[in-house]
């Protein structure tokens, strides 16, 4: 089965966490800033806070910049659930956003329209979502945050690697150019893998410090105290990363330039090979200041045209071996926020959704898997 995504082990992934297994520290040893070091370097961050997983690190962006219970967050509503989750985690009310139909980005339109819901909410913070792996028009949403007195937490998982250029600047996902802070993701399919694990990037070393205290029960050591004491000024959880993960995910950010490349090459593969199936089929739409480094390959299936229900294709595709994912159900539809905020209209949105299909794509692939995937996809579509 070609599935829609999956991590790349080798052997020198094996040999890394091996000597790991075998060496003084199975957690909060050496490799642990060594991984931070080396990834606030790779996206040219300032610091670099490692943590349990994608979850844990928008957790720990909110309780860094003390977002307060019913104080507002802004998040679009096609995402994972965990980018509104966070905010519910420290108490904060979520005000969706809507998205672009074509790229499923949230954009200055869509955040200016979501921050007239804010029903006289403090706004705390903005979350846009670089979804796919392309980059949301990060200098717009942040004039837009700020003159509300906002801040942009950029939740990145899916773009690590990608690059953007915002007039005659090249920038990374990751350097907290516009943002108080990058959330990344180390789930298998993602870009790199640790199993599990995530990280935070900042420019503000106060963050960087508040991050790290708060990942081990809010622990501190005073300066000249006795080298057992620690304090507990504030509640914090247990969202370390261990030295064994971190040793994976070495060994694996070593490898970004190969598979960025792999996964770029894969994607241009794909965009010639779908054209002939337009309009019925196409690409998501990638905005002219993105150059992402995809993590997933989103097509928008025109399915009324074709007469087919996703549940149709999804299973065709199934019959030849070829695995799909649907990114995402819009948040706003889930019982939870619609129990909580009620019933809203977000066309942007709900017409990604009705149109979305992921197909496979990771470094593994190789070419043939593309043609395929196209091929067995056309054969759906037009049956």
């Amino acid at each position: 089965m070609l599935a829609y995504g999956r991590q790349t082990i080798e052997d020198d992934d094996i040999a890394a966490v091996t000597e790991a297994l075998r060496s003084d520290f199975l957690t909060t040893g050496p490799r642990v800033e060594a991984f931070e070091q080396a990834f606030a370097e790779t996206v040219g961050a300032r610091h670099a806070v490692a943590c349990a997983n994608g979850t844990a690190a928008l957790h720990l962006a909110m309780l860094a910049l003390e977002v307060q219970r019913g104080e507002a967050v802004i998040v679009p509503s096609t995402t994972f659930l965990a980018t509104a989750n966070c905010a519910r985690f420290v108490g904060a009310e979520v005000v969706f956003a809507d998205v672009d139909p074509d790229t499923g980005l949230m954009t200055p339109a869509t955040l200016a329209q979501a921050m007239t819901r804010l029903d006289g909410r403090r706004l705390r913070a903005v979350l846009p979502v670089h979804l796919r792996g392309d980059v949301a028009e990060l200098p717009a949403l942040e004039a837009l945050a700020a003159e509300a007195g906002a801040v942009l937490v950029e939740d990145a998982p899916h773009a690590l690697g990608s690059t953007m250029r915002f007039g005659n600047r090249e920038e990374r996902v990751g350097d907290c150019a516009h943002s108080a802070m990058a959330t990344f993701s180390f789930h298998p399919v993602k870009t790199i893998a640790t199993g599990e694990g995530g990280m935070v990037t900042t420019g503000d070393g106060r963050l960087a410090a508040r991050l790290r205290n708060l990942r081990s029960h809010g622990m501190v050591r005073p300066e000249g105290a006795d080298p057992w004491w620690y304090e507990m000024p504030e509640i914090g959880f247990n969202y370390r990363l261990p030295d064994i993960l971190c040793a994976l995910g070495l060994s694996q950010l070593a490898k970004l330039p190969r598979f960025a490349e792999r996964r770029r090459a894969l994607a241009a593969r794909y965009e010639e090979m779908l054209a002939p199936l337009a309009p019925l089929v196409r690409p998501a739409l990638r905005p002219d200041w993105s150059d992402p480094v995809l993590h997933l390959m989103t097509v928008l299936i025109d399915f009324p045209a074709i007469g087919r229900s996703r549940r149709e294709v999804v299973e065709a595709l199934k019959a030849e071996g070829i695995g799909t994912q649907v990114h995402y159900i819009p948040v706003h539809t889930q019982p939870y926020y619609r129990g909580r905020y009620g019933e809203l209209e977000l066309p942007g949105a709900a017409a990604w959704y009705d149109r979305c299909l992921s197909l496979p794509l990771f470094p593994g692939m190789a070419d043939e898997d593309v043609e395929r995937t196209v091929l067995a996809l056309g054969r759906a579509v037009r049956a």
